[in-house]
C-alpha cells in the first residue's frame, strides 16, 4: 500500500529502494506509486548522482502567480457565502464591491472558489446545470466519511465499517473495522489517516453521531476537534443521501465485493480482509467515473500534515473574546448567550458585523460557528 510513510522525502525513498530490488518492475512501481515513468527515472537518476539529498523538491514555483486568487480574496468570498448561503457568484461579487473590496475575481471564478470549499451541494448545482458528475477539482478539497452499517461477525461481535473517501479520486483513504461509533473510536481512526495523508481542507458527514447530534446541536466533540485542526466541516441534508453518493456508492461495491462473500470472523479478522480488498479498489479496480482509471493515478497526499499538537488558537485584537463555560454558554453584554457545549472550555471570538448594528459574528478559530442578535437576543 503506497504512502504508508508520512512526507514526500520518505516516499521518495521508498521508492527508490524498491526500485534496485531485483525483482522490481518500474512500470508497475510508477503506478503503484501514482506517478508517471518520467517522474520515477528522474528520481532514480538523481538519488544515483547526489544520493537522498537529489531527492529533495527542487521546487519550480513562480514567485508569483497574476492569475491566482489570494488566501485573503478567497476567504472574503468564503465568509460571504455563510452570511448568504444562497447566493450565487454574480451576487457574491455585486455584493463585496458594494462594500468597498477590490481585487474582487470573476463570478465564474467565485463559483470555483465555493465548489473548492464544497460550499455548493451536489442537489444545488443539479438546479442550474444540466446533470453532471459533481465532484472537487483537487484531492483533499474534500472527504467523505460515514460508517457502512452494522455487520454481525461471527463471534457475535458488532462491526461498524468506517470509510473515508476523498471526492476528487475517489480514493478510498480509510477502510477501518471499528467496534463501536463513539467520539473516541473515530478520533483514533482519524488521527491515523491524517498521519498517513495528511489533513483535508473539508470534510462531509451526514447528521448521526458521533459526527451528528440526534438533539440538534450544530457540533460536537469530534466535529469541534476537526475546526481546531483547520478542517471545515459540512453534513448532508437530513433523509437525503444522495449528498454523500460516491460514499453510498462505495458502500454498496464493498458489500456486494466483499461483506456478501466472505466470512468475517471477529474484528481482527474483518480488518485483515478489508486492507486488501482496500489496495485492489485503490491500485487496479477500474473505476466508471474516472474514465475506467484508478483512483490512485489520481490521487496524492495532502501538503498539510497532522500536528504533533494542537495548535493554539488566536484571534485578531479586534475580536471580543470569550471562555464558553461548562454549559456550553458564554457572558456577552450582560447576556448569556449558548454556543453548544461542544465548545466547553473553548475560546471563540466575537467580531460585529460590518453593516447590521447589534449583529455580531462568533468565530472558532478562523470559522464562523454562530452569530449573536444583540436586539433579539437570539443566538
Amino acid at each position: 500500500m503506497p504512502w504508508k510513510a508520512q512526507t514526500p522525502m520518505s516516499l521518495k525513498q521508498e521508492f527508490v529502494r524498491k526500485a534496485h530490488e531485483p525483482e522490481s518492475n518500474m512500470s508497475e512501481l510508477c503506478q503503484l506509486y501514482g506517478i508517471s515513468r518520467k517522474t520515477g527515472y528522474k528520481w532514480l537518476k538523481r538519488y544515483r548522482a547526489a544520493g537522498q539529498a537529489g531527492l529533495v523538491d527542487q521546487s519550480r514555483r513562480p514567485q508569483s502567480s497574476p492569475q491566482q486568487t489570494s488566501p485573503e480574496v478567497e476567504q472574503l468570498v468564503v465568509a460571504a457565502r455563510e452570511q448568504q448561503p444562497t447566493w450565487g457568484g454574480r451576487k457574491l461579487k455585486r455584493w463585496l464591491e458594494d462594500r468597498g473590496h477590490t481585487g474582487i475575481p470573476a463570478p465564474s471564478t467565485i463559483t470555483a472558489i465555493l465548489h473548492r470549499y464544497a460550499m455548493v451541494p451536489p442537489a444545488e448545482s443539479a438546479k442550474h446545470t444540466a446533470y453532471q458528475r459533481f465532484e472537487m477539482s483537487t484531492p483533499n478539497a474534500l472527504w467523505q466519511m460515514d460508517f457502512k452499517g452494522q455487520i454481525r461477525l461471527a463471534n457475535g461481535q458488532a462491526c461498524h465499517p468506517l470509510t473515508v473517501l476523498d471526492d476528487h479520486s475517489r480514493f478510498l483513504v480509510g477502510l477501518r473495522a471499528c467496534a463501536n461509533q463513539q467520539h473516541e473510536t473515530v478520533q483514533a481512526q482519524l488521527t491515523d489517516l491524517f498521519r498517513t495523508y495528511g489533513l483535508p481542507a473539508r470534510m462531509l458527514m451526514d447528521n448521526g453521531p458521533p459526527w451528528g447530534d440526534p438533539g440538534g446541536a450544530r457540533y460536537t466533540r469530534l466535529t469541534v476537534w476537526l475546526l481546531h485542526l483547520g478542517i471545515a466541516v459540512s453534513h448532508g441534508r437530513p433523509y437525503h443521501p444522495q449528498t454523500q453518493g460516491k460514499d453510498e456508492r462505495l458502500h454498496r461495491t464493498l458489500k456486494y465485493d466483499l461483506l456478501v462473500r466472505r466470512t468475517l470472523l471477529n474484528l481482527p479478522d474483518a480488518q485483515i480482509q478489508f486492507d486488501p480488498w482496500r489496495d485492489v479498489y485503490n491500485l487496479d479496480r477500474p473505476h466508471e467515473a474516472l474514465d475506467l482509471s484508478t483512483p490512485i493515478t489520481r490521487y496524492q497526499p495532502s501538503p498539510r500534515s497532522f500536528p504533533a499538537t494542537l495548535p493554539p488558537i488566536e484571534y485578531p485584537a479586534t475580536y471580543a473574546v470569550r471562555k464558553v463555560d461548562s454549559n456550553g454558554k458564554i457572558s456577552f453584554r450582560n447576556q448569556p448567550w449558548l454556543i453548544g457545549k461542544a465548545f466547553r472550555g473553548q475560546r471563540v471570538g466575537l467580531r460585529p458585523d460590518d453593516v447590521l448594528d447589534g449583529q455580531w459574528h462568533v468565530f472558532f478559530d478562523h470559522f464562523e460557528i454562530t452569530s449573536l442578535d444583540l436586539h433579539t437576543k437570539q443566538c
